[in-house]
């Protein structure tokens, strides 16, 4: 189930080369809640969001459902970092827009 709510999501990283980053969907998680919504902030972004339905916003924020034409990647991470050169993830799980 996709939802689009107005967002107007752009995901400039997915326009690198692949080799730095991998097309995946967020894998699905069991029963997700929603511990805080900030309802002022996703007016001001022009997102519309049944804030009284905190279990679909649970979906959609835990990346169980996915907003409409969205790309999700996880990004690839490299640099000298414990004295030598590594590759790692860049913290995130997923990026989403």
């Amino acid at each position: 189930m996709n939802h689009s709510h107005g967002w107007r999501l752009e995901n400039s990283y997915s326009g690198l080369s692949e080799s730095f980053f991998t097309r995946i969907n967020p894998t699905p998680v069991s029963e997700p809640k929603l511990l805080l919504f900030n309802a002022d902030l996703a007016k001001s972004l022009g997102i519309d969001l049944p804030i009284d339905d905190k279990k679909m916003l649970a979906q959609l924020f835990s990346g169980n459902t996915l907003p409409e034409d969205v790309n999700p990647i996880a990004q690839a991470y490299a640099g000298h970092q414990f004295g030598h050169f590594s590759i790692l993830g860049d913290g995130r799980a997923h990026l989403i827009g």
